[in-house]
């Protein structure tokens, strides 16, 4: 049985985070709340074009608890450095997935070298909720290379499908996740038309970055759009009208409250008011000079 669309959902207005980022939310939990988890939010950065300079642009050091957030690079490249001694650039194809969970700081900006040149820069970031038990947990980083990607040919070899988190017919991805979540990168030639296998029970999307698919046969989505499917059925029937970057995620809801604050999202209240208290009174490990 195929899986019904929902909904769908985009946003034309964006805004800027720091002078980097030019980002729109396709979706939030503010306003999908637990029909979205284990998601949290979806920010598309681009497609922009910068000019040269010899200025950082991005955004400083700033906090976060309680999720994990997820950078893919298109175009670009983006430096990352936090509090828990990581860092690293990230570019065209690459990944950065770090655990904010117990509190970490960090600080995103262009690389120099990007910068210097500019150029086309287009990126997603994604934001993945922690269960309970591990929003406290240590802070980590996994920076993934797009040569330790797999990349795996969907039915009808018209489309590809790199693996980033979960697994999809054999091939698996490098990131590691606190609970069962897939994250795929999907190209697909025009005309491309094939059945998706994604797990029964997941909260399901399917993020169009550009071009546009049909999905069953009759929901329609274009660039800087997101189809949000129902969990119950096993697979999904896409044809591309056109070529077309997707982004496909699915993960077991973790049926929990959901109560955020800016960059802290939290179980209650009183767990966000902590955050925000152990922030403020230097409780959070800071980022060397």
């Amino acid at each position: 049985m195929s899986k019904t669309v929902l909904g769908r959902f985009g946003n034309n207005q964006g805004h800027w985070v720091g002078d980097g980022f030019p980002v729109r939310s396709l979706f939030s939990y503010h306003s999908l709340g637990e029909h979205a988890s284990p998601f949290l939010l979806l920010d598309y950065g681009g497609p922009y074009v910068f000019a040269p300079t010899m200025q950082r642009r991005g955004v400083g050091q700033h906090p976060h608890r309680g999720f994990e957030t997820v950078t893919i690079v298109y175009d670009g490249e983006v430096e990352h450095r936090d509090s828990a001694g990581n860092g690293g650039v990230i570019g065209p194809g690459d990944v950065q997935w770090m655990t904010a969970a117990g509190g970490i700081i960090h600080e995103e900006y262009h690389s120099p070298s990007f910068a210097k040149t500019g150029g086309p820069f287009k990126m997603v970031q994604l934001w993945v909720n922690l269960p309970s038990r591990d929003k406290m947990a240590p802070a980590g980083y996994q920076g993934i290379v797009s040569s330790d990607i797999p990349v795996v040919d969907l039915p009808g070899h018209m489309a590809r499908a790199r693996i980033i988190a979960g697994e999809l017919y054999g091939a698996r991805g490098p990131a590691r996740t606190f609970t069962p979540v897939n994250v795929w990168d999907v190209r697909l030639d025009r005309d491309a038309e094939f059945s998706l296998p994604l797990p029964e029970s997941h909260t399901s999307m399917l993020v169009v970055l550009n071009g546009h698919i049909t999905v069953n046969g009759s929901q329609q989505a274009g660039e800087a759009e997101v189809l949000l499917l129902r969990r119950e059925g096993t697979d999904v029937k896409i044809h591309a009208d056109g070529d077309t970057t997707l982004l496909v995620l699915t993960g077991e809801p973790l049926g929990e409250p959901i109560v955020g604050h800016g960059p802290f999202v939290m179980n209650t209240e009183a767990e966000i008011h902590q955050a925000i208290d152990d922030f403020n009174n230097g409780r959070f490990e800071r980022l060397p000079a």
